[in-house]
């Protein structure tokens, strides 16, 4: 199991808070423990941000229904005090956020998300087609709420409109299940966005809109939920083209995941969210989601026996038949990511392909994974309500590996989740790959004229990196953001243990440092790393060679 819900409980997967036999405030920040004024307001007259109450997120999260999942599965094992304990938290938290009113039915993907929990702890007690009039209620009136507000959900092109399709859809057929009409003509409306969405949002060869690695994640747990529940109710299946991409989706995932510990790079928005946490693995262990996709959209199993099969046992899944292939190099063109494997060694370097809108400027940055560990690391999200200083940091090139030019930006920000000028690739080579090194070059040049093409190749034992920039008035700066440790600086190398990396430049550099840097591999996470900073104020070419004993 995840958290236990007992005493403790973890919010985004890693912000310790404690809890009691009796129900939590609803409507009070868990963190700051500030609470919404006038709860009793409709959804639509509540701000999103508030001084007051802080981060809306942490309001909201202990209405995501993580802990419904979590007594279910104690109640299955025969904890007839977790099934009491269910029952009053479900009912009392219907006494406090009366339908519509309040912070929680705010967001209609959050009423999404505490609906897909419901039907997974649902399927947990063997409770699908002998549903309690009161529960059957509570499922409609979420599925009121997401069905009044379904093409604002449509118009984010993100994990809004998957998630909330996902809810029309399992909701729908769950009141239908149980005789009510009300269903029918819902569960039809959520296989057709679901269709459309998917198909719209998830590339041919798997990447998603959202260009982010815990949103695809959160994205291949909906699809999976809901294969798991039209196979449970016996329905009719989705389409060739939506099993096609819900395969592809789940490859693209497995591609990134290191096998040895289940982390993956921190790309991309990352707002803690985890659905289907029926294991006892941390946040950042990607296997339970892989292991489960990968069983229902290609017949195959990914990793050796672990607790990232627990969440199929829960689910009454049978594991893949097939034993799938180690991951390879891949071109994920589409969506705008080259991974480079060698060994134990994967680089990965992100580059613009946009089809979709970018929260982040991450342009041409390149995450090293080593033996499973990142040694060259994006910086993460942090928070969205901390102010614009960190937004702009963790949005921004500088919480990136990539080249930062006149203290500007790599596209300008246009609000909280929004990017102006889309940067383009301007020059693109094919994946190479032979006995010695395998090998992948990128470029772009943005609106201002600033110029960067990258040249990646990977080899036993060295990562070398060629950085070929112009366009600037005044000065460039290359960073690598490296793994805590105790790095020092020798000449033109930094040095850790049996790790090294050495930076030379065809044009005079004006400054080379080991500067102090911030990351946040969870949601409301904030850690100190060492960067390297290097900065010229010319034209030229600049190439490091990242080093490791093998």
């Amino acid at each position: 199991m995840a958290s236990d819900w007992q005493e403790r409980a973890r919010l985004f997967g890693f912000l310790e808070i404690e809890v009691g036999q009796r129900p939590p405030d609803w409507l009070r920040n868990a963190i700051t423990k500030g609470r919404v004024p006038d709860a009793t307001r409709q959804w639509w007259e509540i701000p999103d941000f508030s001084d007051a109450v802080g981060d809306i997120k942490c309001v909201w999260e202990l209405s995501r229904f993580d802990w419904v999942v979590n007594l279910a599965q104690r109640a299955r094992n025969s904890d007839r005090e977790s099934l009491d304990r269910l029952n009053m938290w479900l009912e009392d938290w219907c006494v406090r956020n009366p339908p519509y009113r309040g912070p929680n039915w705010k967001c209609a993907q959050e009423a999404s998300i505490r609906l897909l929990h419901l039907a997974t702890a649902g399927l947990i007690l063997g409770q699908v087609r002998e549903t309690s009039v009161p529960l059957r209620a509570l499922v409609l009136t979420h599925l009121r709420r997401i069905a009044a507000t379904m093409s604002y959900a449509v118009a984010q092109a993100n994990n809004h409109a998957t998630s909330e399709a996902a809810a029309l859809f399992i909701g729908g057929s769950w009141l239908a299940a149980n005789g009510s009409r009300a269903g029918e003509s819902l569960v039809r409306r959520g296989r057709q966005h679901l269709e459309k969405q998917v198909a719209r949002l998830v590339e041919e060869d798997g990447s998603f809109s959202q260009y982010s690695l815990n949103y695809h994640r959160v994205l291949l747990d909906t699809l999976s939920i809901v294969e798991i529940w039209r196979r449970h109710l016996d329905l009719a299946p989705f389409s060739a083209l939506w099993r096609k991409r819900a395969a592809a989706a789940t490859d693209w995932l497995m591609t990134m995941v290191e096998p040895a510990n289940g982390d993956a790079p921190n790309l991309g928005a990352n707002d803690g969210a985890r659905l289907l946490q029926l294991t006892a693995t941390g946040y950042r262990d990607f296997r339970p989601s892989v292991q489960l996709a990968a069983s229902l959209f290609r017949d195959e199993r990914i990793y050796g026996p672990g607790a990232h099969d627990d969440t199929l046992e829960w689910l009454d899944i049978k594991p893949g038949s097939r034993p799938a292939a180690a991951p390879r190099s891949r071109l994920f063109d589409q969506g705008g990511y080259a991974v480079l494997k060698r060994g134990t060694a994967t680089a990965v370097l992100r580059y613009p392909r946009f089809h979709f809108r970018p929260s982040q400027a991450d342009a041409l940055h390149l995450d090293l994974w080593i033996d499973g560990e990142n040694m060259l690391r994006d910086g993460g999200s942090y928070s969205y309500n901390r102010g614009a200083h960190w937004i702009d940091y963790f949005g921004g090139v500088a919480s990136h590996n990539s080249v930062q030019f006149d203290d500007a930006d790599q596209m300008p920000r246009l609000g909280r989740f929004l990017l102006g000028d889309w940067l383009t690739t301007s020059r693109r080579t094919p994946l190479g790959e032979d006995n010695s090194s395998t090998r992948f070059a990128v470029g772009y040049e943005n609106r201002a004229g600033h110029r960067h093409e990258r040249c990646v190749r990977l080899t036993d034992g060295r990562l070398n990196v060629m950085d070929e920039i112009g366009g600037f008035a005044h000065k460039a700066v290359l960073r690598w953001r490296l793994a805590p440790g105790l790095w020092r600086l020798e000449g033109e190398t930094v040095i850790n243990g049996n790790h090294s990396l050495s930076v030379s430049s065809s044009v005079p550099i004006v400054r080379m440092e080991i500067v102090t840097g911030f990351e946040s591999r969870h949601y409301l996470e904030l850690s100190e790393i060492p960067v390297l900073e290097l900065e010229v104020a010319r034209a030229g070419t600049l190439e490091s060679e990242y080093r490791w004993a093998q």
